[in-house]
């Protein structure tokens, strides 16, 4: 297991948005590794919504038609990292889910590299984050798509939504395609909530929070959609969001 005991700086691309003093605070971080052997299932969640700072690194490898179900929800941590480094062998698929929900002046980032190595390999990534106050929320994402892995299937969705025009979003999906017969796609959005959405709603009845709370249900509840435990996660995550609803207004 390699452990990088450098402190990065902001010159580090994956760390281009960090906030580097808390970091310091949780740095080396220990890699976890996650091994889903030929032709097995697994999936995993992680929540976070304390209020500490953390930071976890995820090293997953997936055999030859594995399947593994990543779902995570951020909101609450001063500062909240979650890196994830994956490699998928033959015909493996790999989906991941996360959302994260800052207010404040909370640092949030997810930073991924999904890389397929052999045919036949599929993956998606549904990226949700709601913001207010002066929170920072990043997603960085590549695909790397090797020589051989003819077959693949890539894509990522990013979406960003700011409840406050002084919260910051950045977000970076990146393709590196090296193989033929590929499908690979990103799309990418940051704004704020659709305002006849939200006309639509009072008109039916709705008071402008509740209204603004629907829809930010909806959007997050994409990216748990399908999850084992979709029901406990969008939850937790409504329980966040009526925080930046009242912060947000």
């Amino acid at each position: 297991m390699n452990v990088e005991l450098t402190l990065p700086t902001r010159k580090h691309e994956d760390f281009r948005y960090s906030d580097i003093e808390a970091l310091q605070g949780l740095w080396p971080i220990l890699p976890e590794e996650i091994e889903v052997g030929a032709g097995e299932e697994a999936t995993h969640q992680i929540v976070e919504t304390g209020a500490h700072a953390v930071a976890r690194h995820l090293i997953i490898t997936l055999g030859k038609d594995a399947k593994f179900d990543l779902r995570i929800l951020t909101a609450g941590p001063a500062y909240g990292r979650i890196a994830i480094d994956v490699r998928l062998g033959e015909g493996a698929d790999f989906t991941l889910g996360a959302a994260q929900l800052a207010t404040g002046s909370e640092t949030l980032e997810i930073v991924t590299e999904v890389t397929h190595t052999s045919l036949n390999a599929t993956s998606a990534q549904i990226i949700r984050t709601v913001l207010a106050g002066h929170s920072v929320g990043t997603y960085l994402g590549r695909i790397a798509v090797e020589r051989g892995a003819d077959g693949t299937d890539a894509e990522q969705s990013v979406r960003a939504m700011l409840l406050d025009r002084t919260a910051t979003a950045n977000a970076r999906p990146e393709l590196e395609i090296y193989a033929d017969d590929v499908k690979a796609a990103h799309g990418c959005a940051v704004g704020e909530l659709d305002a006849n959405g939200l006309f639509y709603l009072m008109s039916r009845g709705l008071t402008p929070p509740q209204a603004k709370r629907l829809m930010l249900q909806a959007f997050i509840a994409e990216a748990f959609t399908g999850a084992p435990g979709e029901t406990e996660l969008s939850e937790a995550a409504i329980a966040r969001l009526e925080k930046l609803v009242e912060t947000g207004l």
